[in-house]
């Protein structure tokens, strides 16, 4: 067995990791709705979230595991996101020795294909997961997070595996380590950001309906996370490092562009998108920070900017030509 065959394995391992800690983080989340429920005997819900909505400002500055009721003296302790926590912690293990494998059998960095770079991009949205849980609470998005490394992992493995080649020419610079691993970087913080962004909105027609008074008011595990406004906030700022990270992804690619083709911009497919999802972030920085857009209509421009992300990986490296089609299928 060579170190590209173990790591073929350990990855497959990983996948199967990741996948019991969705499991775990699942039942977690049924476990939080039936602590709401619960909650919701003592206390009218309108009332909890009448308060949590007017407080949200003076919440801001404490850790994102704030819900959006009314605080208890003993917060509720949810084992299995913990579980899910510590498998997540042990499928990044396995995950990291695959891509480190790979890169041993490879000779260089391992992600200069598609295959590699989603070996390597749901690493880092895995690492910064890990790492971010350090200073805010995000276990509630564990079902999200892992259950997207599980889809784009799983199906790299399967569709996009291919054997290590020699690399081609232009990717014989120092700007490969550098570029991509940044790009790689900046796309695992704004998967943070599209997350939150989803779980913003759902948390506002949550709040709306029940101030609403209405009989269904939606999901009961969220009356266990932070308030929209929370979420929002946490969002802009995971957005806004991915977005300075972007900003030198897109630099640094002019600058590599003009080492291997002779000029610094082409209007190639890859660099017209890079700069589209440049834009979209751009809009929703400056558009959150002086136009008071807040509420869906930030959250959607999050979700639309991670959308052209994943566009751009997927549909751009498989289905348009250009100088940048480095994806390794034929």
């Amino acid at each position: 067995m060579n170190f590209d065959s173990m790591s073929i394995l350990t990855i497959w391992t990983a996948v199967a990791i990741y996948a019991a800690a969705f499991i775990a983080y699942a039942l977690d989340l049924a476990r939080r709705s039936q602590a709401a429920a619960d909650a919701k005997v003592a206390v009218p819900e309108r009332e909890l979230v009448g308060a949590a909505v007017g407080g949200s400002s003076a919440s801001s500055s404490g850790g994102a595991g704030t819900a959006s009721g009314a605080e208890a003296a003993a917060p509720p302790r949810y084992v299995m996101a913990r579980i899910g926590t510590a498998l997540t912690t042990l499928g990044f293990l396995f995950h990291l020795a695959g891509v480190v494998l790979r890169g041993i059998a490879a000779g260089r960095v391992p992600w200069s294909n598609m295959y590699e770079f989603s070996m390597t991009g749901t690493l880092l949205i895995i690492a910064v997961y890990i790492a971010v849980n350090i200073w805010y609470d995000l276990k509630y998005l564990g079902t999200f997070i892992v259950g997207l490394v599980v889809v784009l992992l799983g199906g790299a493995a399967t569709g996009f595996y291919t054997q290590v080649v020699p690399l081609a020419d232009p990717l014989k610079s120092v700007w490969l380590v550098i570029h991509v691993f940044v790009a790689s970087l900046g796309t695992a913080f704004f998967a943070l950001a599209f997350a939150l962004s989803v779980f913003q909105l759902m948390q506002a027609r949550r709040e709306s309906r029940i101030l609403a008074e209405a009989s269904k008011p939606g999901p009961r595990f969220l009356a266990t996370l932070p308030t929209a406004d929370r979420l929002e906030s946490l969002a802009y700022r995971f957005a806004t490092v991915g977005f300075i990270l972007w900003t030198f992804t897109l630099i640094a690619g002019s600058i590599w562009a003009n080492d291997a083709w002779g000029r610094y911009w082409g209007f190639d497919t890859k660099e017209t998108w890079t700069f589209i999802i440049w834009v979209l972030y751009a809009g929703y920085i400056h558009a959150r920070a002086t136009r008071g857009w807040r509420g869906s209509r930030s959250a959607w421009l999050s979700i639309v900017g991670f959308a052209a992300v994943l566009f751009n990986f997927t549909i751009v490296n498989l289905f348009f030509k250009g100088l940048h089609v480095y994806s390794g299928l034929s």
